[in-house]
């Protein structure tokens, strides 16, 4: 596979109705929609990112490999960051829908680099809740079954959450095994789940000390495991021409938001009891008045959505210097995002993109 000359830069398509002019504020021009979402994928990879993300949720949006099957033959280059909520999947089933998507996606041009990846999400069965332990063992499990039918191989799995014996699917992927899985999840659970199982670690926006200790204990993990762990930052962006700008810009994101609204979206959310959603929460207790953390680092965007909820805010330069430090301290892969998508898209697009030396990982 050809190596990337730096970090794999991604966008985020909204795919689960998180698309705002003002955060909290729903507009129907940006409610998820094919038209909507399909047009911040081509933007994104007309803007020059290497990969998108396309989420997942069980109560909103619309779905999610339906939607990568139908932009896969509208896009050429960009790669595809397709969720999955494995709770509500059959591994076999889903390593032959992620087989078909990897050959109608084809290849990166002139490179060997499949255009398909995978976001694993820990998810329970609609209607059923799992404890943290068996319902990330249960994820380990997905993950496993999953690179052995993807690698060719007959696969027999028999425990409390599946039991088959099944030949590999008959269509199989373009590099003969799994692509690559990304994974996030700050627990213990979550963490073993990663170091036995996942090829991308994903955190969440946090303290530079904070995003370094991380990245510690996951490298330790996985070696405990006889694995390598890459990893990878999911965080939202707002760059302008200046840092007073880009902080006007953020604060205009709540001009409309009251708490009650705030607290309701962050409430009705699947993963809203989760330890990384704390951890989000307690960066905003620990932020100034502005809601700034750290240099850079705005917690606003935590109080209208749960999940990742910070964003790097500031001029180019800023941004740049922001995104080399995690660079340098080890992150492979940028998840980012901005409100509204296609806008915030096309500003990084022209700011910092250019400036920076990426391709996909």
């Amino acid at each position: 596979m050809t190596p990337s000359a730096g970090p794999e830069v991604s966008w985020f398509s909204a795919l689960c109705d998180d698309d705002y002019e003002f955060l909290g504020v729903p507009d129907p021009k940006l409610k998820s929609s094919w038209e909507h979402c399909r047009d911040i994928v081509l933007q994104a990879e007309s803007g020059g990112f290497d990969n998108i993300l396309l989420p997942s949720g069980y109560a909103l949006g619309i779905d999610t490999t339906a939607f990568a099957a139908a932009i896969a033959v509208l896009t050429r280059r960009i790669r595809l960051l397709m969720a999955v909520r494995v709770g509500e999947a059959w591994p076999p089933q889903l390593a032959r829908q992620i087989a078909t998507l990897d050959r109608i996606l084809g290849l990166v041009p002139g490179t060997d680099v499949p255009r398909l990846t995978v976001n694993i999400i820990s998810s329970d069965i609609p209607g059923e809740t799992l404890a943290s332990a068996p319902r990330y063992a249960r994820t380990t499990e997905v993950m496993l079954a999953l690179k052995s039918l993807l690698g060719g191989e007959r696969t027999k799995v028999d425990s409390e959450h599946y039991r088959f014996e099944v030949d590999p699917p008959g269509v199989t992927t373009l590099s003969g095994k799994c692509p690559p899985l990304y994974f996030g999840g700050l627990s213990p659970d979550a963490r073993e789940a990663a170091a036995k199982a996942a090829d991308v670690y994903l955190m969440w926006p946090d303290t530079m000390p904070t995003v370094q200790a991380i990245i510690d204990d996951m490298r330790s993990r996985a070696e405990a495991h006889g694995r390598r762990l890459r990893f990878g930052y999911r965080v939202h962006v707002v760059v302008r021409d200046t840092e007073a700008e880009a902080r006007d810009a953020a604060s205009r994101l709540l001009s409309k938001l009251d708490a009650a609204t705030g607290d309701a979206i962050r409430a009705k959310s699947l993963d809203a009891t989760s330890e990384g959603v704390r951890r989000q929460a307690e960066l905003r207790e620990a932020a100034g008045n502005e809601g700034y953390v750290e240099d850079n680092l705005w917690t606003g965007i935590g109080r209208a959505r749960s999940g990742c909820g910070a964003a790097i805010v500031g001029d180019p330069d800023q941004v740049l210097a922001k995104l080399n430090a995690y660079a340098a301290m080890g992150i492979e892969a940028f998840i980012l995002s901005g409100y509204p998508h296609a806008a915030e898209a096309d500003l990084f697009a022209r700011h910092v993109l250019p400036r920076m030396t990426h391709g996909p990982l």
